[in-house]
């Protein structure tokens, strides 16, 4: 059962197109990566898909619901963990969730429930009586991702849930994320600037850039877009900025960085040849310590696809 339709959704802002028929769905338990660079008009998208926004042309249907004609009905699916943290940073962790809860129109004993419920799965029982100004940064997205889940919803949004965040916090959602889904069957939409967490958690990816669609599928599909790409990793000696210029001009690269004294390139399988690049270095005096090739991961997806990287 797919949870989510967008049909031909088209937005402009004064003579700007923000999103130009854009099409998807997610299916009901899926894992779904909203991926794109800032001002690629992801936001826009969630912001119409949660009845936020109204677009010029084009439909959603949440849970068999439009969202334009039957708003509160759809909007009942959701939860939404926005990029910017809503909290009340005078209060304790549980007070705001007491508040929150109460807007989704829990009360009583069930309201105290599902506060123990999402103080629980998130980690932050011990902190309940804290107040949020004093928590770290990644404990306060924990806890906005707590106010989201108490009404305990079938679709969860996470806009950017781990920007500036610590490593354990960061575990913490991600784990977080694979036991809702896994335990309560719950959708999550993810958008991420980090490839590397779309490709650890999403099972299938819409990409957007510059309001139009990019690519759409599971991560296999989405990578045999480029399947004549691959990655070629050097260790080598003697890196220099000029060495990276000369290596950026062989036939074939289509990109080449210099990352803790190794060459990493993306390459075009039938246009790349090794020869000119064994002769450059040589060339250069350079003695090569490895040399391996690789598929590439989604990021090197994004750049052969934009000709650009996720976070420019």
């Amino acid at each position: 059962m797919n949870i989510i339709e967008v049909k031909n959704v088209s937005k402009k802002f004064d003579d700007k197109i923000v999103l130009d028929n854009i099409s998807f769905t997610v299916e009901e338990g899926d894992i779904f990566g909203l991926i794109g660079p800032n001002g690629a008009g992801k936001s826009t998208l969630i912001n119409i898909m949660t009845g936020l926004l109204d677009a010029n042309n084009g439909k959603v249907t949440i849970g068999g619901y439009d969202i334009k004609k039957e708003t509160l009905k759809a909007k009942e699916f959701f939860g939404l963990v926005p990029q910017e943290l809503a909290l009340i940073e005078t209060v304790s962790a549980y007070d705001n969730l007491e508040f929150f809860g109460s807007l989704y129109g829990l009360k009583g004993k069930l309201l105290k429930e599902k506060i123990s419920y999402a103080l629980d799965v998130t980690g932050l029982n011990e902190k309940k009586k804290e107040k949020v100004k004093k928590f770290s940064g990644g404990m306060k997205r924990r806890l906005n991702l707590a106010a989201a889940i108490m009404h305990q919803p079938k679709i969860l949004i996470l806009d950017e849930p781990t920007v500036g965040i610590d490593p354990h916090s960061r575990n913490h959602i991600f784990e977080f994320i694979k036991g809702i889904n896994r335990d309560h069957n719950t959708t999550v939409i993810y958008t991420s600037h980090y490839m590397e967490e779309v490709e650890y958690l999403c099972n299938n990816l819409f990409i957007i850039d510059e309001g139009k669609e990019i690519a759409y599928g599971s991560k296999k599909n989405v990578k045999s877009m480029i399947s004549n790409n691959n990655k070629v990793n050097l260790k080598i000696e003697n890196i220099t900025n000029e060495l990276i210029d000369k290596i950026k001009s062989i036939d074939g690269v289509i990109d080449c960085e210099n990352s803790h004294d190794e060459i990493k390139l993306l390459v075009e399988d039938y246009n790349f040849k090794l020869e000119p690049l064994l002769k450059i270095l040589e060339n250069n005096h350079s003695t090569i310590r490895s040399i391996n090739v690789e598929e590439p991961n989604l990021e090197e997806v994004f750049l052969a696809l934009t000709g650009k990287k996720l976070r420019d």
